[in-house]
């Protein structure tokens, strides 16, 4: 933290919220604002209270794949001060709340009527599909547990978890995704670059091995198959599939 930071992003990545409590501590003690990512997270809790209410901001994804999904992009920011609020609406009115009249400049960046309506209709099931997901999720580690080699996800003290995406983690991690794609179980990496390695951020020159944590995560990371709609026998077959990789021997 310098004299030129303005606000801290804690990201509640795969749905399990970020230990909020330390974070807020930081940001009070140096007046600084709290911009919560809860594009992974509709649902969750952090010791009882959802996501998006307890910084000063918090940014949704409506993206399809999400817990909380429209028909096409869309996004929402949550906010308690007017002052914020009167901002971003006016940022996704080309810095306008006047017809015509511009303050500042911003984008065109309104949800439409029809995303609205299917996410009306999707958020009164919201929290019976992160149920499931959680079911989900315990039955993978029912099943998975006993792996040496294999590391799972864990629901922090406090936190309800919604499992946007169930992450493991092993070192062989691209030779389990070859042998469970060539098992018909499709897999995903989230994600495979970090963030101070992607091209864009090469004029920061930021060497191989700064961030250890974030390296040896890409690495290792591998999603597997979890949506609401997934059938026990489904997670059971996935399941199954792991512990006859040859390479956990």
């Amino acid at each position: 933290i310098t004299s030129r930071t303005k606000a801290i992003i804690p990201v509640h990545l795969y749905g399990q919220p970020a230990d909020m409590a330390r974070i807020l501590r930081v940001a009070r003690r140096h007046n600084l604002y709290v911009i919560e990512d809860a594009a992974q997270a509709h649902g969750a809790r952090y010791q009882g209270r959802r996501v998006g209410s307890l910084g000063d901001v918090a940014c949704f994804s409506f993206y399809p794949s999400k817990n909380l999904g429209a028909y096409g992009d869309g996004g929402a920011v949550v906010t308690n001060d007017e002052g914020i609020a009167r901002r971003v609406r006016m940022l996704g009115e080309h810095g306008s709340e006047r017809k015509y009249v511009h303050l500042f400049l911003g984008t065109t960046s309104r949800l439409d009527a029809l995303q609205a309506a299917v996410l009306r209709v999707k958020l009164r099931h919201l929290d019976r599909w992160n149920e499931h997901r959680r079911r989900i999720a315990r039955l993978y580690r029912q099943q998975l547990a006993e792996l040496d080699g294999l590391r799972l996800p864990e629901e922090a003290e406090g936190r309800y978890h919604v499992y946007h995406l169930y992450v493991i983690r092993t070192t062989k991690r691209d030779a389990l995704k070859d042998y469970l794609g060539a098992r018909g179980i499709g897999t995903g990496l989230h994600y495979p670059i970090p963030l101070h390695r992607q091209p864009f951020l090469a004029s920061l020159k930021i060497e191989e091995g700064r961030f250890p944590v974030s390296e040896k995560l890409a690495r290792e990371v591998l999603s597997l198959p979890i949506y609401p709609e997934m059938r026990e026998e489904a997670v059971r077959e996935v399941a199954e599939a792991i512990k006859g990789f040859k390479e956990w021997s």
